[in-house]
């Protein structure tokens, strides 16, 4: 509260807190946007959810969370420190107390996640990824079996052919079943499988080709979203130094989670694409929340150095950043554990996604801004000792 009255500090932490809440949702509507133009018709439908969700967010930040916390702010009755997360004697209330120094160890944030990434790429290089039938071809059966019928049945009926198939609703009451496998079944292949099932919708076999357009489209759409969100930055931060800073950790984060679905196996599929064209709108959220910190602090302490300012700043902001990773996860867990194999796949890479991009925004991007400051600071002191020899 920094002596402030509750109301009075409410008041001023919105409006200090607006240009940041805009900053952050603005470059992951930027990451939306293009994954709806670029991305294929699935894709398309996740974006479209992420904008919607996104504009309802900033209104819901901007305009009912501040209505209601400024109706408690001017209740007598819960207009107190304890309601607000403060202590009694104005100092906030932390979940982590100590203050840790992440510039100092930065080469070993580095190390490890070039370490991992490295090891990801060098075991998709050898053993290869694990591709879904979307990258691989294969066959597609749809059926209509007339009522739900459980997917592990369905599974036991197919037994014998040896598809290892993916299998999942489709239709009105979940009465259809679409039969994914990425065996290629000629005509006889496909009238065998089908003779064991009544009304057949739809029977087809299909190549590798949509496989390769959705990894076009990913690169496409990875590669235009960072230079939206770069371009920016630079605008909003005056600076080129956050926005590289910022996109090399959304690249960072995109090859984290490839190195981690190569290392363990996972199926690389539509979800997949899409789960990774989600990430690089979220990933750089928390990183815009420090690096707005980072130029608050530069601002009012002029006499520290990077270091101080940058370390400062992610302490400042480590609850914050925590507790959004750990409010996402709180709700991905139940999804992954309780929805369909289909809706897992998007959900796990999701998961992998948060986690990567709340360590990122801590070790990778902030360290990375300190680096590419440092330089200038360390010129500006060389130009400032020669002109101080000069005068003397």
């Amino acid at each position: 509260c920094a002596g402030k009255s509750i109301r009075v500090a409410v008041d001023a932490g919105f409006k200090n807190a607006l240009s940041t809440v805009l900053d952050a949702q603005i470059t992951t509507l930027i990451a939306a946007v293009v994954l709806y133009e670029v991305g294929t018709t699935s894709v398309k439908g996740f974006a479209l959810t992420l904008m919607i969700g996104i504009i309802i967010s900033i209104f819901t930040a901007v305009v009912i969370t501040q209505l209601f916390i400024s109706l408690l702010a001017n209740s007598p009755k819960f207009a107190k420190n304890k309601y607000f997360g403060v202590n009694e004697d104005g100092t906030p209330k932390q979940m982590l107390n100590k203050t840790f120094s992440f510039i100092k160890h930065r080469k070993i944030f580095y190390i490890v996640s070039v370490s991992i990434i490295v090891i990801g790429l060098l075991w998709s290089v050898i053993f290869g990824m694990n591709y879904g039938i979307d990258f691989t071809g294969g066959t597609t059966i749809q059926v209509d079996l007339g009522k739900q019928v459980a997917i592990e049945d369905v599974e036991k009926t197919l037994k014998d052919y040896e598809l290892d198939p993916q299998i999942i609703y489709a239709g009105e009451g979940n009465t259809q079943v679409v039969i994914k496998t990425i065996k290629s079944l000629d005509n006889a292949g496909r009238n065998e499988v089908i003779n064991t099932e009544d009304d057949v919708l739809a029977s087809e076999q299909f190549g590798p080709s949509v496989g390769d357009e959705l990894k076009v489209n990913a690169l496409k759409a990875v590669i235009i979203a960072s230079i939206g969100m770069l371009i920016y930055i630079i605008f909003r931060f005056k600076s080129w130094k956050y926005g590289l800073s910022a996109v090399a950790g959304v690249v960072h984060d995109v090859l984290i989670v490839i190195a981690f679905y190569a290392i363990f196996g996972f199926t690389v599929n539509n979800p997949f694409i899409a789960a990774i064209l989600t990430l690089v709108g979220y990933s750089i959220n928390d990183t815009i929340v420090i690096f707005d910190r980072i130029r608050e602090n530069k601002a009012l302490h002029t006499r520290d150095n990077s270091e101080v300012n940058i370390d400062r700043s992610i302490n400042q902001t480590l609850n914050r950043t925590i507790m959004t990773s750990l409010t996402t996860l709180v709700v991905m867990v139940p999804l992954c554990i309780m929805v369909s194999s289909s809706i897992r796949e998007f959900i796990i890479p999701l998961m992998v996604g948060v986690i990567v991009g709340c360590c990122s925004s801590i070790f990778i991007c902030s360290p990375l801004y300190y680096d590419l400051c440092k330089k200038d600071e360390g010129s500006k002191y060389l130009k400032s000792t020669a002109k101080k020899a000069k005068t003397k």
